[in-house]
């Protein structure tokens, strides 16, 4: 449904599946979207199929997230776009674990895209946000930063210090009016896992882990697991011994 003032909204990271089905939830409201991503002609052809679907209007933003300056480079896409009311932080790489114990910069790759430069974003965003008084930073973790588990602990530490990051954001925001939500999805069937068997209870779709971001740009947090089955097999997991959990293949 288009309202009278359409959401202004940008998407870092948006040729990801989760940030596709995310944007499409705000094309259907009539939101204004900007689209910000390294590959312009997958952003174009993203861009088309949000107008199709009832985005007021769809901006694209070529631009690497390591390499560029946050604060300066939001600015400008914020002007561009007329406003900025939803941040929604989708970037990432999973990387290799055995690659990354092997070799140290493979290591450094996982940590520099998926923390360094995603916290950068995120507190230029949290920055602009206090400014105007209003609005959502919405990121996406990852259960993995919840426990450390052999199989993926560089990828999982650096989701875990987002996590505390985009917390303390939240905290810094009480009273203020802005809000920051971190969203911790379960393994969700994306061009990020396409090297993995797939099925059962725990895989998740986008549009599913999408819901959930939209609801949190509105309410809830300032942490929220997609979908919410996982808090609890979270919890779980993190109250086993370690003596028990150490012996655990997974």
């Amino acid at each position: 449904m288009t309202t009278l003032t359409p959401l202004h909204v940008l998407m870092l990271g948006a040729g990801s599946g989760i940030a596709q089905a995310t944007a499409r939830l705000y094309a259907a409201e009539g939101a204004v979207i900007g689209l910000a991503g390294r590959n312009a002609e997958r952003l174009d052809a993203i861009a088309h199929d949000l107008t199709a679907r009832g985005a007021s209007r769809v901006e694209i933003f070529e631009i690497d997230f390591v390499t560029a300056e946050p604060a300066q480079a939001l600015a400008d896409m914020v002007a561009k776009l007329g406003g900025g009311d939803h941040f929604i932080l989708a970037y990432g790489v999973l990387g290799d674990q055995a690659a990354a114990e092997r070799d140290l910069t493979a290591a450094q790759t996982i940590l520099d895209v998926n923390f360094r430069s995603a916290a950068g974003w995120a507190l230029a965003a949290a920055n602009l946000l206090e400014q105007q008084g209003h609005g959502s930073l919405v990121v996406l973790g990852s259960v993995a930063g919840d426990r450390g588990r052999r199989s993926n602990y560089v990828y999982g530490a650096a989701k875990a210090g987002l996590a505390v990051l985009v917390q303390g954001i939240d905290h810094r925001f009480r009273g203020r009016g802005p809000r920051a939500v971190i969203v911790k999805p379960g393994p969700t069937d994306t061009a990020m896992t396409a090297g993995m068997a797939k099925g059962g209870p725990l895989w998740a779709t986008p549009e599913a882990v999408a819901a959930v971001v939209r609801k949190a740009a509105d309410r809830g947090g300032p942490v929220v697991y997609a979908p919410a089955r996982w808090w609890l097999i979270m919890t779980i997991i993190r109250a086993i011994p370690a003596a028990i959990f150490n012996k655990m293949n997974f």
